[in-house]
C-alpha cells in the first residue's frame, strides 16, 4: 500500500545539483512521528497504522487523547492520522514505534497533501480565472463581473441556479494533493526532506507525505531502478 508521515512545511530555497544546475526545492521537516495505534481487518474491518504528530500541553488536548497516546509511550500529540497497509506490510510496524524522515529513502518521488493558503472572498477573475467584461465600448464600471447567469437557470424557471456554477466566495483554505513530486534530498540527521517544485499551503504549516499512488510510465520505470 504505502507509507505516510506527518511534517511541517518549512519554506523554499535552492540546492544545486552534480551537474550545478540550480533547482528550487521546498524544504519540509518530518517527524518524529509516532505509531499510536494499529488496526487490524479482525478488530476493526481493515489493516491501517496510525501515526501522531506534533507534541502539545495536556491542557490543549483531552483526556481521551492524553490516554491514547499515552499507551503508545507518548506525550499528547496534536495530529493524527492513519494509512492503508497490507497484512504482511502491517507486520513491520508496532505501537511507540518512531517513524522518521529515514524510512523516505529509496523513494524517487512523492505525493504531498497540505491545506492551501486561504484567499478569503474572491471574485470570479481571481478564483476561477474568468476573462471580465470588456474594458470599452460603453461598458460600465462592472469589468470585473461574472456577466449573465440567466442561462443556468432550472428548467422550471423560477430563476433557481443549476449546482455547480461558478461565482464569487471563498478561495482557499482547502485540501490539496499534488502528485508525483520528485525528491532532490533527505538529511536524516535533521529530519529534513527536499522536495523539488512548490508545496501548497503557507509555512509552518502541515504536510503529509505518502509514497506516490499513481506514477506515469517513465516516472514508474525511474522509481523501480531505484529498488523501491
Amino acid at each position: 500500500m504505502g507509507l505516510s508521515l506527518l511534517g511541517t512545511k518549512v519554506g523554499m530555497t535552492r540546492v544545486f545539483d552534480e551537474a550545478g544546475v540550480s533547482v528550487p526545492v521546498t524544504v519540509v521537516k518530518v517527524g518524529p512521528c509516532v505509531v499510536t495505534q494499529i488496526k487490524t481487518e479482525k478488530v476493526d474491518g481493515y489493516n491501517a497504522v496510525q501515526i501522531g504528530y506534533g507534541e502539545i500541553k495536556p491542557r490543549n488536548s483531552t483526556m481521551a487523547m492524553i490516554a491514547h497516546d499515552g499507551k503508545a509511550g507518548a506525550d499528547p500529540l496534536r495530529h493524527h492520522r492513519e494509512f492503508r497497509v497490507t497484512a504482511k506490510e502491517i507486520e513491520n510496524y508496532t505501537v511507540g514505534q518512531r517513524l522518521e524522515a529515514s524510512a523516505l529513502e529509496g523513494l524517487v518521488y512523492i505525493d504531498v497533501i497540505s491545506t492551501s493558503k486561504g484567499k478569503g472572498f474572491a471574485g470570479v477573475m481571481k478564483r476561477h480565472n474568468f476573462k471580465g467584461m470588456p474594458a470599452t465600448h460603453g461598458t460600465e464600471r462592472k469589468h470585473r463581473s461574472p456577466g449573465s447567469i440567466g442561462g443556468r437557470a432550472t428548467d422550471r424557471g423560477r430563476g433557481n441556479q443549476k449546482a455547480g456554477i461558478r461565482m464569487p466566495g471563498h478561495m482557499g483554505a482547502e485540501r490539496v494533493t499534488i502528485r508525483s513530486l520528485e525528491m532532490v534530498r533527505i538529511e536524516n540527521e535533521k529530519g529534513l526532506v527536499l522536495i523539488k517544485g512548490s508545496v501548497p499551503g503557507a509555512n509552518m504549516g502541515l504536510v503529509e507525505l505518502r509514497t506516490p499512488t499513481r506514477l506515469y510510465r517513465s516516472k514508474a520505470a525511474k522509481q523501480k531502478a531505484a529498488g523501491k
